[in-house]
């Protein structure tokens, strides 16, 4: 039977991270990663941002098997874990022994139908990518559905090709449950001029395949049925911790970690979509995110090499940001971004929308979240401000935020 001081299930960010992070701790140690996906680990946010652009990088690949010396073993899925013998078993039967393991097995992406529809696409996996960017190219008719990160993300990247374009969202405007209505209009101003079709408001309760070789058919929930050459599904993802759960460990939407990113078996951590975990100002959460899959996947690689050489792990600290584009606009953000809280605008001298800081205040005074739009390199004292204000009536006049994280440099 084979034997690895460590192995990491999945081969994605977090598990890159984890392959990185052992390798800081220890140079000798033997590392395997396993993935599911065919492709060597890769940076994902490009698929919705960078590889649409006229500059697209040549290649997201991260590098991981020449930066860290780990076998990476690609096309693979593991099947089973035996915490008992720590072994975890692959689909084409082989075993593999471990000392410590990773599990970074991420998410699953939500589908409107039971069983697959002919034209009907997730977009989660660089493959994902080539097939919807082939109908792009081709000037075919996208439908997406979605008004979350993701939806709104594609529809920006597919506006600026040949693509005839749908955006069906459930909110009465484009992410007008995240960001406050002068960005909205800015957001739904870029899709139109684009030549987008909006359809606000509508659900897509389910698909069917097209007659006579015709794409798919979506089924809205006024009933209007919307045919296209593809309808690609940006719904979010389900975690992927049924391998977890099959193997006895603790899950709840996610597999459960302690501060160490231990899972309820001492050899075992997880890291990434997949780990919910107790985040010292965002209290215990699971973070969709790549920021929280760098800097979990790294300390759980860190952890697991720092206890197999006999140390004592030491708990994972950093809280996460997360960030989008929308066309030429950037924006990045920590906590939790809703509209149906107090939102608190801040704007740079000028004309409100071009820059600023937006807060989200709980009603019950607790500061909840804040967006730095269009302005840069102030998410670490956005994560501080949370710390500081983030307990019930800790806010007590919103308005008093304003000015508390600087606009302009």
């Amino acid at each position: 039977m084979e034997s690895f001081d460590h192995v990491v299930v999945g081969a994605g960010v977090a598990a890159d991270a984890a392959a990185r992070g052992v390798r800081e701790e220890d140079p000798e140690a033997t590392i395997l990663l396993v993935g599911s996906e065919p492709d060597a680990p890769y940076d994902r946010p490009p698929l919705t941002k960078d590889l649409w652009r006229p500059d697209a990088p040549a290649s997201v690949d991260l590098g991981t098997a020449a930066a860290t010396g780990a076998e990476v073993r690609t096309g693979r899925t593991v099947v089973a874990i035996d915490t008992t013998a720590r072994t975890v078993t692959t689909d084409d039967g082989t075993t593999v022994r471990y000392g410590r393991l990773v599990l970074a097995t991420g998410g699953t992406p939500r589908t409107l139908t039971p069983t697959p529809v002919p034209g009907v696409l997730t977009f989660r996996t660089l493959a994902d990518y080539r097939r919807v960017r082939a109908l792009a190219d081709d000037g075919r008719h996208v439908v997406v559905v979605g008004g979350g990160y993701v939806g709104i993300e594609l529809a920006c990247a597919l506006a600026g090709t040949a693509a005839r374009v749908t955006l069906v969202v459930p909110q009465a405007r484009p992410a007008a449950h995240l960001v406050p209505p002068v960005l909205v209009d800015r957001l739904e101003g870029g899709l139109r001029s684009r030549g987008v079709e909006i359809l606000a408001g509508r659900r897509a309760t389910g698909a069917e395949p097209g007659g006579s070789g015709a794409g798919p058919v979506l089924v809205l929930d006024d009933g209007t049925r919307l045919t296209s050459d593809a309808t690609v599904v940006g719904l979010g993802i389900e975690p992927d911790d049924g391998l977890a759960h099959a193997a006895g460990l603790a899950v709840d939407d996610g597999v459960v970690v302690d501060a160490t990113l231990r899972t309820s078996d001492p050899y075992v951590r997880a890291a990434g979509d997949v780990a919910r975990y107790p985040d010292e100002v965002l209290g215990r959460v699971r973070v969709e995110h790549v920021d929280n899959a760098h800097a979990t996947g790294r300390s759980a690689g860190r952890a697991n090499a720092v206890e197999l050489r006999g140390g004592t792990a030491a708990p994972h600290t950093h809280t996460p940001f997360f960030y989008s584009d929308w066309f030429d606009d950037g924006w990045e953000a920590v906590g939790r971004l809703d509209t149906r809280l107090t939102v608190v605008e801040d704007w740079a001298p000028g004309t409100p929308g071009d820059a600023g800081v937006v807060y989200h205040v709980a009603d019950d005074g607790a500061l909840r979240g804040v967006m730095l739009w269009n302005v840069w390199d102030r998410a670490e004292r956005a994560t501080s401000l949370l710390a500081e204000l983030g307990a019930p009536g800790s806010v007590p006049d919103p308005d008093a935020l304003r000015g508390r994280i600087p606009t302009t440099d």
